[in-house]
Protein backbone atom coordinates (compact mmCIF):
# COMPACT_ATOMS: atom_id res chain seq x y z
CA UNK A 1 0.00 0.00 0.00
CA UNK A 2 1.58 3.20 -0.91
CA UNK A 3 0.78 7.39 0.31
CA UNK A 4 -2.06 8.92 -1.23
CA UNK A 5 -3.83 5.37 -2.82
CA UNK A 6 -6.88 4.00 -1.23
CA UNK A 7 -7.49 0.57 -1.47
CA UNK A 8 -10.55 -1.68 0.18
CA UNK A 9 -8.15 -2.25 3.26
CA UNK A 10 -8.83 2.32 3.95
CA UNK A 11 -12.43 1.65 3.03
CA UNK A 12 -13.39 -1.64 5.68
CA UNK A 13 -11.27 0.58 8.32
CA UNK A 14 -13.45 3.10 7.85
CA UNK A 15 -17.15 1.42 7.49
CA UNK A 16 -16.56 -0.72 10.65
CA UNK A 17 -14.42 1.66 12.74
CA UNK A 18 -15.05 5.19 11.76
CA UNK A 19 -18.49 5.47 9.73
CA UNK A 20 -20.66 5.63 12.52
CA UNK A 21 -18.78 7.93 14.55
CA UNK A 22 -17.73 11.08 12.28
CA UNK A 23 -20.57 13.89 12.07
CA UNK A 24 -22.28 14.39 8.55
CA UNK A 25 -20.58 17.72 8.55
CA UNK A 26 -16.74 18.36 8.68
CA UNK A 27 -14.73 21.72 8.49
CA UNK A 28 -11.31 20.74 8.55
CA UNK A 29 -9.56 23.34 10.17
CA UNK A 30 -5.65 22.99 8.75
CA UNK A 31 -5.36 21.92 5.48
CA UNK A 32 -3.14 22.74 2.73
CA UNK A 33 -3.76 23.72 -1.05
CA UNK A 34 -0.70 24.03 -3.07
CA UNK A 35 0.88 24.05 -6.94
CA UNK A 36 4.34 22.56 -6.58
CA UNK A 37 5.37 25.52 -9.16
CA UNK A 38 5.67 27.79 -6.29
CA UNK A 39 8.51 25.74 -5.15
CA UNK A 40 12.02 25.81 -6.27
CA UNK A 41 12.21 22.43 -8.23
CA UNK A 42 15.18 21.32 -6.09
CA UNK A 43 13.53 21.78 -3.16
CA UNK A 44 9.78 20.59 -3.65
CA UNK A 45 8.87 18.92 -0.58
CA UNK A 46 9.10 15.36 -0.34
CA UNK A 47 5.47 14.51 0.22
CA UNK A 48 3.96 16.49 -2.43
CA UNK A 49 6.40 14.42 -4.51
CA UNK A 50 4.38 11.38 -4.09
CA UNK A 51 0.85 13.30 -5.05
CA UNK A 52 -0.31 15.60 -7.73
CA UNK A 53 1.31 18.23 -8.52
CA UNK A 54 -1.47 20.52 -8.06
CA UNK A 55 -3.91 20.30 -5.23
CA UNK A 56 -6.83 22.66 -6.31
CA UNK A 57 -9.97 23.08 -4.68
CA UNK A 58 -11.35 19.84 -6.74
CA UNK A 59 -8.41 17.37 -6.43
CA UNK A 60 -8.44 18.44 -2.31
CA UNK A 61 -12.20 17.19 -1.85
CA UNK A 62 -11.82 14.22 -4.22
CA UNK A 63 -9.05 12.82 -1.85
CA UNK A 64 -10.67 14.06 1.07
CA UNK A 65 -13.74 11.87 0.05
CA UNK A 66 -11.60 8.82 0.68
CA UNK A 67 -10.91 9.77 4.30
CA UNK A 68 -13.99 11.24 5.06
CA UNK A 69 -16.58 9.69 2.22
CA UNK A 70 -20.05 10.54 2.30
CA UNK A 71 -19.26 13.89 4.35
CA UNK A 72 -19.88 17.54 3.50
CA UNK A 73 -16.63 19.08 3.72
CA UNK A 74 -14.96 22.77 4.27
CA UNK A 75 -11.83 23.65 5.23
CA UNK A 76 -9.43 26.62 6.41
CA UNK A 77 -6.88 26.19 3.52
CA UNK A 78 -3.26 27.67 3.55
CA UNK A 79 -0.16 27.04 1.56
CA UNK A 80 2.38 24.35 2.34
CA UNK A 81 5.10 25.54 4.22
CA UNK A 82 8.71 25.24 2.78
CA UNK A 83 11.93 27.71 3.16
CA UNK A 84 12.27 29.06 -0.47
CA UNK A 85 8.35 28.96 -1.14
CA UNK A 86 7.31 31.83 -3.30
CA UNK A 87 4.26 33.26 -1.03
CA UNK A 88 2.28 35.86 -3.16
CA UNK A 89 1.52 33.34 -5.23
CA UNK A 90 1.23 30.54 -2.99
CA UNK A 91 -1.79 33.06 -0.93
CA UNK A 92 -3.39 33.83 -4.22
CA UNK A 93 -3.65 30.53 -5.19
CA UNK A 94 -5.19 29.58 -1.34
CA UNK A 95 -7.30 32.62 -1.94
CA UNK A 96 -8.91 31.12 -5.13
CA UNK A 97 -9.00 28.01 -4.97
CA UNK A 98 -10.69 27.93 -1.11
CA UNK A 99 -13.42 30.23 -2.31
CA UNK A 100 -14.69 27.81 -4.34
CA UNK A 101 -15.57 25.80 -1.53
CA UNK A 102 -18.77 26.34 0.36
CA UNK A 103 -17.74 27.54 3.85
CA UNK A 104 -14.22 27.63 3.62
CA UNK A 105 -11.72 30.20 3.98
CA UNK A 106 -8.06 30.88 3.32
CA UNK A 107 -5.36 31.75 5.85
CA UNK A 108 -1.97 33.66 4.59
CA UNK A 109 1.49 32.04 4.76
CA UNK A 110 3.61 34.99 6.22
CA UNK A 111 7.11 35.26 7.54
CA UNK A 112 8.64 37.21 10.35
CA UNK A 113 10.13 40.23 7.59
CA UNK A 114 6.52 40.27 5.88
CA UNK A 115 5.75 44.13 6.69
CA UNK A 116 2.57 44.52 8.63
CA UNK A 117 1.03 46.40 6.54
CA UNK A 118 1.58 44.61 3.57
CA UNK A 119 -0.25 41.64 5.40
CA UNK A 120 -3.31 44.28 6.19
CA UNK A 121 -3.62 44.98 2.83
CA UNK A 122 -3.37 41.07 1.32
CA UNK A 123 -5.37 40.08 3.54
CA UNK A 124 -8.15 42.53 2.62
CA UNK A 125 -7.84 42.24 -0.55
CA UNK A 126 -8.22 38.49 -1.11
CA UNK A 127 -10.78 38.04 1.91
CA UNK A 128 -8.18 35.79 3.86
CA UNK A 129 -9.58 35.52 7.68
CA UNK A 130 -5.96 34.45 9.29
CA UNK A 131 -2.52 33.80 9.11
CA UNK A 132 -0.12 31.09 8.91
CA UNK A 133 3.44 31.29 10.25
CA UNK A 134 5.69 28.60 10.34
CA UNK A 135 9.03 27.73 12.41
CA UNK A 136 10.93 27.35 8.70
CA UNK A 137 11.09 31.32 8.53
CA UNK A 138 12.67 31.85 11.32
CA UNK A 139 16.37 33.47 11.45
CA UNK A 140 17.24 30.89 14.58
CA UNK A 141 19.11 27.79 13.74
CA UNK A 142 18.43 25.17 14.09
CA UNK A 143 14.78 26.48 13.85
CA UNK A 144 13.39 23.75 15.83
CA UNK A 145 14.53 25.64 18.99
CA UNK A 146 13.02 28.86 17.62
CA UNK A 147 11.21 31.28 20.16
CA UNK A 148 7.37 32.14 18.56
CA UNK A 149 8.66 35.94 18.45
CA UNK A 150 11.02 34.26 15.83
CA UNK A 151 8.39 33.39 13.59
CA UNK A 152 5.88 35.02 14.57
CA UNK A 153 6.61 38.68 15.63
CA UNK A 154 4.01 40.88 18.00
CA UNK A 155 3.59 43.81 15.41
CA UNK A 156 1.56 40.81 12.61
CA UNK A 157 -0.24 40.10 16.11
CA UNK A 158 -0.87 43.09 16.40
CA UNK A 159 -2.29 43.44 12.84
CA UNK A 160 -4.28 40.58 13.93
CA UNK A 161 -5.97 41.55 16.51
CA UNK A 162 -6.63 44.93 15.05
CA UNK A 163 -8.21 42.83 11.82
CA UNK A 164 -9.99 40.34 13.52
CA UNK A 165 -8.09 37.20 12.04
CA UNK A 166 -7.01 33.84 13.50
CA UNK A 167 -3.34 32.65 13.78
CA UNK A 168 -2.18 28.84 13.00
CA UNK A 169 0.64 28.33 15.18
CA UNK A 170 2.60 25.56 15.00
CA UNK A 171 4.92 25.89 18.22
CA UNK A 172 8.47 24.22 17.84
CA UNK A 173 11.25 23.73 20.99
CA UNK A 174 11.92 20.37 22.56
CA UNK A 175 8.92 20.06 24.84
CA UNK A 176 6.66 22.16 22.70
CA UNK A 177 3.48 23.10 25.68
CA UNK A 178 5.24 22.26 28.11
CA UNK A 179 7.90 24.60 27.80
CA UNK A 180 8.19 28.08 29.61
CA UNK A 181 8.58 30.39 26.77
CA UNK A 182 6.21 29.26 24.87
CA UNK A 183 3.74 29.27 27.92
CA UNK A 184 4.24 32.87 28.19
CA UNK A 185 4.71 33.95 25.07
CA UNK A 186 1.24 32.67 23.73
CA UNK A 187 -0.37 34.08 27.43
CA UNK A 188 1.05 37.69 26.86
CA UNK A 189 -0.09 37.51 23.11
CA UNK A 190 -3.22 36.06 23.64
CA UNK A 191 -3.83 39.03 26.55
CA UNK A 192 -2.49 41.44 24.85
CA UNK A 193 -4.49 40.89 21.70
CA UNK A 194 -8.09 39.55 22.51
CA UNK A 195 -9.54 40.27 19.29
CA UNK A 196 -6.91 37.81 17.87
CA UNK A 197 -7.56 33.72 17.61
CA UNK A 198 -5.26 32.10 17.62
CA UNK A 199 -5.11 28.55 16.95
CA UNK A 200 -2.23 26.25 18.26
CA UNK A 201 -1.75 23.48 15.51
CA UNK A 202 -1.06 19.31 16.43
CA UNK A 203 -3.20 20.30 19.63
CA UNK A 204 -0.23 22.20 20.96
CA UNK A 205 2.10 19.84 19.18
CA UNK A 206 1.00 17.33 21.33
CA UNK A 207 2.82 14.71 19.02
CA UNK A 208 4.24 14.17 22.46
CA UNK A 209 0.83 13.90 24.59
CA UNK A 210 2.63 14.35 28.17
CA UNK A 211 4.46 17.73 26.92
CA UNK A 212 0.72 19.35 26.28
CA UNK A 213 -0.93 17.60 29.61
CA UNK A 214 2.15 19.40 31.42
CA UNK A 215 1.54 22.51 29.84
CA UNK A 216 -2.13 23.10 29.30
CA UNK A 217 -2.70 24.78 32.47
CA UNK A 218 -0.51 27.39 31.84
CA UNK A 219 -3.10 28.52 29.30
CA UNK A 220 -6.22 28.60 31.68
CA UNK A 221 -8.65 31.15 31.35
CA UNK A 222 -7.75 32.59 27.56
CA UNK A 223 -10.58 32.81 25.97
CA UNK A 224 -9.17 33.47 22.17
CA UNK A 225 -6.70 30.33 22.07
CA UNK A 226 -7.90 27.48 20.41
CA UNK A 227 -6.64 23.75 19.20
CA UNK A 228 -6.48 22.29 15.60
CA UNK A 229 -6.46 18.10 15.82
CA UNK A 230 -4.13 17.78 12.57
CA UNK A 231 -2.59 14.69 12.67
CA UNK A 232 -2.75 13.91 16.28
CA UNK A 233 -1.85 10.19 16.46
CA UNK A 234 -1.07 9.49 20.10
CA UNK A 235 -3.64 9.67 22.97
CA UNK A 236 -3.78 12.08 25.21
CA UNK A 237 -3.30 15.77 23.94
CA UNK A 238 -6.78 15.83 22.93
CA UNK A 239 -8.14 14.94 26.12
CA UNK A 240 -6.07 17.14 28.13
CA UNK A 241 -7.25 19.97 25.82
CA UNK A 242 -10.58 19.40 27.00
CA UNK A 243 -10.31 18.59 30.94
CA UNK A 244 -8.28 22.10 30.86
CA UNK A 245 -10.06 24.36 28.04
CA UNK A 246 -13.00 22.94 26.96
CA UNK A 247 -14.11 20.95 23.71
CA UNK A 248 -15.31 24.35 22.30
CA UNK A 249 -11.96 24.79 21.53
CA UNK A 250 -10.97 22.26 19.41
CA UNK A 251 -11.40 22.38 15.69
CA UNK A 252 -10.78 19.11 13.54
CA UNK A 253 -8.06 19.29 11.44
CA UNK A 254 -6.79 16.71 8.80
CA UNK A 255 -3.16 18.01 8.20
CA UNK A 256 -3.78 17.58 4.55
CA UNK A 257 -1.54 15.83 2.10
CA UNK A 258 0.19 14.55 5.15
CA UNK A 259 -3.39 12.83 6.47
CA UNK A 260 -3.18 10.85 3.22
CA UNK A 261 0.63 9.12 4.17
CA UNK A 262 0.83 5.95 5.86
CA UNK A 263 2.05 5.66 9.26
CA UNK A 264 1.58 7.21 12.70
CA UNK A 265 3.89 9.66 15.29
CA UNK A 266 4.58 8.24 19.06
CA UNK A 267 5.55 9.34 21.89
CA UNK A 268 8.76 8.09 23.28
CA UNK A 269 10.21 9.80 26.23
CA UNK A 270 10.40 13.03 26.43
CA UNK A 271 9.93 13.35 22.34
CA UNK A 272 8.47 11.65 19.90
CA UNK A 273 8.63 9.90 16.39
CA UNK A 274 7.01 9.25 13.33
CA UNK A 275 6.57 5.60 11.95
CA UNK A 276 6.65 5.05 8.47
CA UNK A 277 5.92 1.24 6.58
CA UNK A 278 9.59 1.12 5.72
CA UNK A 279 10.53 1.81 8.86
CA UNK A 280 8.44 -1.26 10.56
CA UNK A 281 9.89 -4.59 10.86
CA UNK A 282 8.00 -7.70 10.48
CA UNK A 283 5.63 -8.66 13.32
CA UNK A 284 5.01 -12.22 15.08
CA UNK A 285 1.97 -11.16 15.12
CA UNK A 286 0.74 -10.99 11.73
CA UNK A 287 1.19 -8.92 8.66
CA UNK A 288 1.31 -4.77 9.49
CA UNK A 289 -0.79 -2.99 7.13
CA UNK A 290 0.11 0.74 7.60
CA UNK A 291 -3.87 2.89 7.34
CA UNK A 292 -3.68 6.59 6.29
CA UNK A 293 -2.39 8.82 9.08
CA UNK A 294 -5.94 10.65 8.87
CA UNK A 295 -7.43 7.58 9.98
CA UNK A 296 -4.99 6.91 12.85
CA UNK A 297 -6.13 10.60 14.06
CA UNK A 298 -9.40 9.94 13.85
CA UNK A 299 -9.56 6.59 15.89
CA UNK A 300 -7.60 9.29 18.56
CA UNK A 301 -10.67 11.72 17.97
CA UNK A 302 -13.60 8.31 19.15
CA UNK A 303 -10.75 6.96 21.89
CA UNK A 304 -11.25 10.53 23.34
CA UNK A 305 -15.00 10.54 22.98
CA UNK A 306 -15.66 7.13 24.42
CA UNK A 307 -13.36 8.11 27.09
CA UNK A 308 -14.76 11.57 28.15
CA UNK A 309 -18.44 10.21 27.56
CA UNK A 310 -19.18 12.84 24.68
CA UNK A 311 -22.23 13.57 23.39
CA UNK A 312 -22.99 13.88 20.04
CA UNK A 313 -23.51 17.57 19.73
CA UNK A 314 -19.90 18.07 21.67
CA UNK A 315 -18.75 15.60 18.56
CA UNK A 316 -20.21 17.51 16.30
CA UNK A 317 -19.28 21.10 17.22
CA UNK A 318 -15.34 19.33 17.51
CA UNK A 319 -15.79 18.50 13.93
CA UNK A 320 -17.93 21.23 12.89
CA UNK A 321 -19.54 23.94 14.78
CA UNK A 322 -16.84 25.23 16.82
CA UNK A 323 -15.47 26.54 13.52
CA UNK A 324 -18.50 27.58 12.42
CA UNK A 325 -18.85 30.08 15.38
CA UNK A 326 -15.17 31.10 15.15
CA UNK A 327 -15.71 32.02 11.34
CA UNK A 328 -19.53 33.06 11.47
CA UNK A 329 -20.21 30.04 8.88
Amino acid sequence: MSDWAATDYDQELFESELDSFVPERIFDAHAHLYNVDYFPQDDIPPALLRGPRVVDADVYLAHMAELLPGRSISALAFPFPRGRLQMAPANGFVAAESAKIPGSRGQMMVAPTDDPEMIRETVRSKGLVGLKCYHLYSPVTPTMHSPIEAFLPEEQVRVAHEERLSITLHIVRERSLADPENQQTIRRYAETYPDMRLILAHAGRGFNPHHTAEGIGSLAGLTNVYFDTAVVTDYGAIEAIIDAMGHRTLLYGSDFPVSHARGREVALGDSFVWLHPDDLPDSPYGPIRAAFVGFESLRVHKLVARHLRLTDSQVEDIFYGNAARLYDL
